[in-house]
């Protein structure tokens, strides 16, 4: 008998996703009010930290976000399961790949949580710094430093390579195919994941540029997270209606991990 049922981990599951499609929804809203300058919104709030903040700034904001970072690490958890875990009735038999990637998006949401946990509690004044281009600075102060930033551009290109294959492909459909829905709202939901997961792609594919960049020029400050992953964007030519359409669909994923979360057989 599996130590870890689906009974157990449902729970779990359903907590996590929920999370996982509050942050992409606030994302997008964020990205979409910068790219048309609503509210005053710019690309410099448009990170992790903004959408904490966001919450925080809610009646109750501090509950909020003390549930909100607690499904993060359900997420995680989850993940972590499906990674280490026995194989289940949907997966009869996981790959070594797809247990990577579950380990890897795992190692994303929780260090996402311990991020939000340390905003949370911390009484010192919020972290400002930007992960990523922190992370480059770290790398890039060690022996082959630029290759070992190179690398880590080419494992996101990676990763985002894949999402907007899985999107394309509609390899998602395994998700849906679990949906205890009516086939119009399967169609729905069809559309939503590919533009969710195709956009989600593309931030992971901006990212890993800026990354590349900053290993060649040997400079940490090309390297950054979504905040300068969407200022890189609006400043393409027809830079605010590229931005507001790639905000659309990181909302169009976040509604997806509801969906999902509701009425997927997990």
């Amino acid at each position: 008998m599996n130590l870890i049922t689906a009974s157990k981990t449902s729970p779990i599951a359903r907590t996590g996703l929920i999370a996982k499609g509050i942050v992409y929804c606030i994302l997008g809203a964020l990205a979409f009010m910068a790219a048309f300058e609503i509210g005053g919104q710019s690309n410099a709030k448009t990170d992790k930290q903004a959408v904490f903040e966001v919450i925080q700034k809610q009646t109750g904001g501090q509950i909020l976000l003390t549930i909100l970072i607690a499904g993060l690490f359900c997420y995680a958890a989850w993940r972590f399961i499906e990674t280490f875990g026995p194989d289940n009735r949907h997966n009869k038999k996981k790959s070594i790949a797809k247990r990577i990637r579950y380990g890897f998006s795992g190692l994303i949401y929780l260090s996402l949580a311990i991020y939000g946990a340390k905003q949370l509690f911390s009484r010192a004044e919020k972290d400002n710094k930007d992960s990523t281009q922190s992370t480059a600075t770290e790398l890039l102060s060690q022996p082959f430093g630029q290759w070992l930033v190179g690398l880590f551009g080419l494992i996101i290109a990676g990763v985002g390579i894949y999402q907007v294959y899985y999107g394309l492909s509609e390899k998602y459909r395994d998700h849906v195919s679990k949906l205890n829905t009516h086939a119009g709202g399967s169609k729905l939901l069809l559309t939503a994941g590919k533009i969710g997961y195709v956009s989600r792609g593309i931030v992971w594919l901006i990212i890993a540029w800026l990354l590349m960049k900053a290993a060649f020029l040997k400079d940490s400050s090309e390297a950054g997270d979504t905040a300068k992953a969407f200022g890189f964007l609006e400043d393409s030519p027809y830079g605010s209606y590229l931005l507001g359409a790639l905000a659309i669909g990181l909302i169009c994923y976040g509604v997806f991990n509801f969906i999902r979360a509701r009425y997927e057989r997990l």
